[in-house]
């Protein structure tokens, strides 16, 4: 059977890991896909580094049109990322009657619902693994692996940016902007790292398992997203005295009120897996009713194990390809018909668990005043810990730091409290407040 036409627009870092992962991988990936698979177009506007990327006998242009008009072409891949000139262009390709392989979270998470519906309408596919944690096949398990489970919940590490810096902050006992600097010197952050250690790249990816995971529409506008940028030293060393590592999550639970959809950082019992993720690597813990808890985890980025989640898609496609619409595994999981209006839940009213450390002045009463109030809005405690003035401030400090960890409560209710404990005035600097992920 003749090969399948591939056109790729954007020959960078993972357009070169589809080329070798391909190259290198060909025969097997033949036998799985009933047929060979050829890039035999690639569109980028750096048309000589393009050539040197794809070698002989592909056809590079500059302009990617050219590629969704070629009749011959079967498949577009799409590298280049962000929301502008690639939406249209993935809209003008499934307009074209071309299926779509798309490593582009930010696009599909704030525009996804537009996108699935046109392909849907046009009886094409819009394949997205690479689109979340690089290599791990995570969109695959939730679509397909977990189909028979009512999923309940899931939490991920998800952005090795974050991971990176937090675990070399625990290891090294840094402060965020140090340890920032040297991921960038060693290419783990970018020069603009904004939308990793802001946690919207996390929120991006979480937003699109929670629409797998519960048959939702894609509402990344409905999120609750906190990076890691005002994480301090001394928070990550008192959460190790207290049993639990800090890393960012992105988390989404099915609860009675609705859904939660929420990025930040979070304690983690240091027992749990997820809390021994270390460096860039990425994890995902998914809870479903009948199998219980799972997890998945590798490499969340990088041009060959993105390249790997890219390869994946374009073989389910070829198997695909030829098969009635109808009978192929739904964008969402879900049958577009079927979908949930299920409420995403604001942040006030998430149920959790929490770390609060507050700066205070070291005198008598403090203790009972911070407990009273926590108890009269009915806020239990889990545990209690004060550390030495000495210890906090050096010898002759009048300052020491209270931390405190809760039992549930309702994120309002705290948001509440919080602000009638930071106007004592024995409170001396903002109260830190840390969400607390038990996992179980």
């Amino acid at each position: 059977m003749k090969p399948i036409q591939v056109g790729l627009l954007g020959a960078g870092t993972v357009g070169s890991g589809t080329f070798k992962v391909l190259l290198r991988n060909q025969e097997e990936i033949k036998r799985r896909a009933g047929r060979g698979i050829e890039i035999t177009m690639v569109a980028d506007l750096d048309t000589a580094r393009a050539r040197e990327v794809a070698g002989e006998g592909v056809k590079v242009v500059a302009d990617a049109r050219e590629v969704i008009a070629n009749p011959d072409i079967d498949i577009v891949i799409e590298l280049i990322g962000g929301y502008g000139i690639a939406k249209q262009l993935v809209l003008e390709a499934i307009a074209a009657g071309k299926h779509v392989v798309t490593a582009n979270k930010a696009l599909l998470a704030v525009h996804g619902t537009e996108i699935f519906a046109a392909a849907h309408a046009k009886g094409v596919m819009v394949a997205f693994e690479a689109a979340v944690a690089g290599g791990i096949p995570i969109i695959k398990a939730l679509r397909e692996g977990l189909t028979a489970n009512s999923i309940q919940w899931l939490a991920g590490i998800i952005n090795g940016t974050t991971n990176f810096i937090l675990s070399e902050m625990r290891d090294k006992g840094l402060d965020f902007a140090t340890v920032l600097k040297e991921a960038q010197r060693l290419g783990y952050a970018e020069a603009d790292p904004t939308f990793d250690i802001e946690g919207v790249d996390a929120g991006h990816k979480v937003t699109l398992m929670s629409a797998i995971a519960f048959g939702i529409p894609v509402q990344f506008d409905k999120a609750h997203i906190e990076g890691i940028t005002k994480l301090a030293a001394q928070d990550i060393k008192y959460a190790e005295q207290l049993g639990y590592r800090i890393k960012l999550l992105g988390i989404t639970k099915r609860t009675a009120q609705g859904i939660e959809l929420r990025v930040h950082p979070s304690l983690v019992p240091s027992k749990r897996l997820l809390a021994n993720v270390e460096g860039a690597m990425n994890a995902v813990v998914v809870h479903g009713d009948a199998v219980g808890t799972t997890l998945y985890y590798g490499k969340g980025a990088g041009s060959e194990p993105t390249a790997s989640a890219v390869i994946a898609d374009l073989v389910d496609i070829t198997r695909l390809h030829t098969a009635d619409a109808a009978h192929r595994v739904p964008h969402l999981a879900f049958h577009p018909d079927a979908m949930s209006d299920l409420k995403v839940l604001p942040m006030a009213e998430v149920v959790t668990s929490y770390y609060l450390r507050l700066r205070v002045a070291d005198q008598a009463g403090v203790l009972a005043k911070v407990t009273g109030l926590l108890a009269t809005a009915g806020i239990s405690i889990d545990a209690v810990l004060q550390r030495e003035a000495d210890e906090v401030g050096g010898e002759g400090s009048t300052q020491t730091d209270l931390i405190i960890l809760t039992h549930d409560a309702r994120e309002g209710t705290v948001n509440d409290v919080l602000a009638e404990l930071q106007a004592l005035p024995t409170v001396l600097q903002p109260i830190v407040r840390i969400r607390k992920e038990e996992l179980s």
